[in-house]
């Protein structure tokens, strides 16, 4: 018997741990396939939801916001790497210069659900801005990712420029926040079980395995 889990990604596209979380999820699916089937969705989390429409360079928001030296940035960006590179994710710590406010990103996120396309922007995006070091608070890109993650580009401008579902994305937000979460990556399955951090494959494919099961039991 196949047993099918929702799982709900609450994460922000700036947010290495993000990527590393969910390649490292899609790596425990793929192992269970013929166990599980899941129902993935992408919820909104900012990161920095009061960063200027320039953004801010990222050596002084972090020195800023945790208090790191250039010393303990250097090694948390080689550790982030190795890790990306162990789940197939590139990290080009070069090219990403500065960090931005993500609000318009998750309402391109929000469009692309109803879509079909989430999961391929939601990807797309994290490339854009970790490998690429691209500015994904511009419309600009924020459009031309959309079109490679085969959306409608016409469409999404339009989403963009109406300021569509900003509610929707800001209820999802104090959602999560209510319910406590307060770091990313979390990944909730079933709205039941929280697993967060950016575990290994090894972690989730065992967790998922365990919650499958437990859910089994109950039918």
């Amino acid at each position: 018997m196949t047993h099918r889990l929702k799982i709900d990604f609450v994460s922000d596209v700036v947010c290495p741990w993000c990527a590393i979380g969910l390649k490292s999820l899609e790596q425990a699916l793929r192992k269970l396939q013929g166990e599980l089937t899941a129902e993935l969705h992408f919820q909104p989390f900012e990161l920095n939801p009061q960063m200027n429409p320039q953004g801010e360079d990222v050596a002084e928001h972090l020195a800023h916001k945790y208090g790191s030296t250039p010393e303990q940035m250097a090694k948390n960006q080689d550790h982030i790497r190795q890790r990306g590179l162990e789940v197939g994710f590139t990290f080009n710590m070069d090219k990403r210069s500065r960090i931005y406010n993500t609000f318009d990103a998750h309402r391109l996120l929000h469009w692309a659900e109803q879509e079909g396309r989430q999961h391929a922007l939601k990807l797309a995006l994290l490339e854009a801005y970790f490998t690429k070091g691209e500015n994904i608070a511009s419309h600009a890109v924020l459009v031309r990712v959309a079109g490679e993650a085969g959306l409608d580009i016409s469409q999404a401008r339009q989403v963009l420029e109406s300021g569509r579902y900003a509610d929707e994305v800001r209820a999802q937000e104090r959602f999560y926040q209510e319910h406590g979460i307060r770091a990313v990556p979390s990944v909730i399955v079933n709205e039941r079980y929280l697993i967060q951090g950016g575990q290994p494959p090894e972690a989730f494919e065992q967790t998922l395995r365990q919650i499958a099961t437990e859910a089994g039991k109950g039918q």
